[in-house]
């Protein structure tokens, strides 16, 4: 088989020639996925050279017809050759499929007005998505407790996580301390769904969505729960010559947007790379056992990405940022990379690709549907890795969507 590529304006043309059978439906299925994840969303087939098309080569084009409308996207046959188009006639899929004859079955919606700018890095699209919304920002137990593991029964509370709220810290999936005390780790909610990854020795992250009167609850040791309605969507792409930008660009970009000093933020995003770090055991022992961030002990404790991970998966990151942390928060954040004015506390869940669509997206069906028909791969703190020659540097992402609002009031609760 022989694919060419020829630009249309916004469509992407790919010339097919052979025969598209059992052999070859995986090669081009793969071009296909690779075209996606450039960021082309309109494709059009020409089949005008293909001289066979088995039932494997029409599950692929059902399966990128269906992916690229659920993006508002739009895959088409054009000039199909008439064995190709006898065929799908037959399987009653002429219609759908080829040009001009009503494929495209997504109803036009109505652009919003967005404003668009550069940075060095990246491009960015910014919507307004609730206007005047803000968020609050609740500081839940001691961090400080981690580094000696002091974490107890009074430390625990039960959180459930509606749709209106997300929240980042360490927690776990079950019924009360005695039930999660061994498998305490990196926990995030967002947009009605949550995910952790157990300390237990699985070392399989586990995920909760909301379903009905369902809501995912967590307990939780300490985290940042923030409630509220965003106020902004920030679409970004990596320039070409860039090809990814930093986690840190784009949290600068998104306290620009919401004008405070500190906001909330979930991100999806296509992964360039997460660097980060999670809990190996829970965080629960005796008070006389020796620091886990003392050496050589943090070794068994805690594993660090030695290089980025996740590349070309999508991600949901989410967290809060700073450039004047409050007392109320400053326990909970750290600074990021090697920008010191720059603070904040994210997690990120890593799930199998699947593209976005472009425009103005919604969180809460955006996040719900990952959370739905993808695979959870794991779950991360996000750190900077600043060492010389040998640190993975940090997260990095081609292109995605940031919902950023914020935060205009902060409360503490402790044990």
């Amino acid at each position: 088989m022989e694919i060419t590529e020829h630009s249309l304006g916004a469509d992407l043309e790919m010339r097919v020639k052979g025969r598209l059978d059992s052999s070859w439906a995986d090669p081009l299925a793969l071009r296909l996925e690779e075209t996606i994840r450039g960021g082309r969303h309109r494709i059009v087939l020409n089949l005008a050279e293909v001289t066979y098309l088995s039932s494997a080569g029409i599950r692929v084009l059902i399966k990128f017809y269906k992916q690229l409308q659920g993006i508002q996207g739009s895959f088409v046959i054009s000039a199909p050759s008439e064995q190709v188009k006898t065929v799908l006639d037959l399987a009653g899929l002429g219609a759908l499929l080829f040009a001009g004859t009503g494929g495209d079955l997504t109803p036009a919606s109505v652009a919003k007005e967005s404003r668009h700018f550069e940075r060095e890095h990246a491009t960015f699209e910014v919507f307004e998505y609730v206007a005047g919304a803000s968020l609050t920002c609740h500081a839940i137990g001691d961090p400080t407790l981690l580094q000696s593991c002091r974490f107890a029964e009074e430390h625990c509370r039960a959180l459930s996580f509606p749709e209106n709220e997300f929240a980042v810290g360490l927690g776990a999936f079950g019924n009360g301390f005695a039930d999660c005390r061994n498998r305490f780790g990196e926990f995030l909610a967002a947009a009605g769904a949550a995910a952790y990854l157990p300390t237990d020795g699985t070392n399989i992250p586990d995920y909760l969505v909301k379903a009905e009167t369902f809501v995912p609850v967590v307990e939780v040791l300490y985290g940042l729960t923030c409630a509220g309605q965003f106020a902004h969507l920030i679409r970004f792409e990596a320039k070409k010559e860039a090809l990814a930008v930093a986690l840190t660009d784009l949290v600068e970009v998104g306290l620009e947007i919401a004008g405070t000093e500190t906001a909330g933020m979930v991100l999806v995003a296509e992964s360039a790379g997460l660097t980060g770090a999670a809990l190996r055991r829970s965080p629960v022992r005796q008070a006389s056992d020796p620091s886990l961030f003392a050496h050589p002990q943090i070794r068994e404790w805690l594993s660090f990405t030695a290089e980025r991970a996740y590349s070309r998966s999508l991600a949901v990151v989410a967290g809060v940022a700073t450039h004047a942390a409050p007392a109320t928060l400053a326990p909970f954040v750290r600074p990021l990379d090697k920008h010191p004015q720059l603070a904040g506390h994210f997690h990120a869940a890593a799930f199998s690709h699947r593209p976005l669509k472009k425009g103005e997206l919604d969180v809460k069906t955006t996040v719900a549907t990952l959370f739905e028909s993808e695979v959870l791969q794991g779950v991360l703190h996000l750190v900077g890795d600043s060492r010389e020659i040998v640190g993975a540097g940090q997260s990095e992402f081609v292109r995605g969507a940031c919902w950023v609002g914020p935060i205009t009031a902060i409360s503490a609760e402790r044990s």
